[in-house]
């Protein structure tokens, strides 16, 4: 079985005080566990130690990131938590610096991650509905979930790291169905693990 490593990167705000994420990393830790993984659960609200995190990332062969979407992005305190740790992670936790030499400065950029072997999923909430995507007449102008999320994907492929599915629950705030939601979590879990 895997190490599993779940970020919860939900940020509090009284109009969204982010029950869905948390049960949703509740509901990913339980399921792991019941199939036999190893799951360790981070939570960016809390206070963290950048070496503790960086061995966290290193231990685990998937990290799950649970973060509901906040102005086309994650939340500014898992940003700040990338500056902090991640950057830390550069001279070896993570990557070998961005993967060009001295030798040859304008080449292999990008290709110094020390994760390799690594995945990693996106799970992620949004206010937009599913209609919003993948229509070049709406909003997003014909682009889908992981073409917004480019970067972060980037973001982990910089550390060696491979993309799983990405799971979205739409219409979180106006139009939810919890219930299917979950059920839907469930599938994509026993689907990938």
């Amino acid at each position: 079985m895997s190490n599993v490593l779940i970020i919860n990167a939900h940020h509090y705000y009284p109009f969204s005080e982010g029950k869905l994420n948390a049960a949703l990393v509740d509901k990913a830790a339980t399921q792991l566990a019941e199939k036999g993984h190893e799951i360790r659960v981070i939570s960016i609200g809390e206070a963290f130690d950048i070496e503790q995190e960086l061995a966290h990332h290193q231990w685990a062969d998937i990290v799950l990131l649970q973060a509901p979407v906040n102005w086309m992005g994650v939340p500014w305190s898992f940003k700040k938590y990338m500056d902090e740790v991640y950057t830390a992670g550069m001279g070896g936790a993570l990557c070998n610096g961005d993967g060009r030499t001295e030798d040859a400065p304008k080449s292999n950029y990008g290709t110094g991650g020390t994760l390799a072997g690594t995945k990693y999923m996106l799970s992620l909430t949004f206010n937009a509905p599913a209609e919003s995507f993948n229509d070049q007449l709406d909003f997003f102008e014909g682009k889908s979930v992981d073409d917004l999320f480019f970067p972060m994907h980037m973001n982990f492929k910089f550390f060696g790291m491979t993309a799983m599915d990405t799971f979205v629950c739409f219409d979180v705030m106006k139009n939810a169905d919890i219930e299917n939601e979950f059920k839907r979590f469930e599938a994509h879990i026993n689907q990938h693990f």
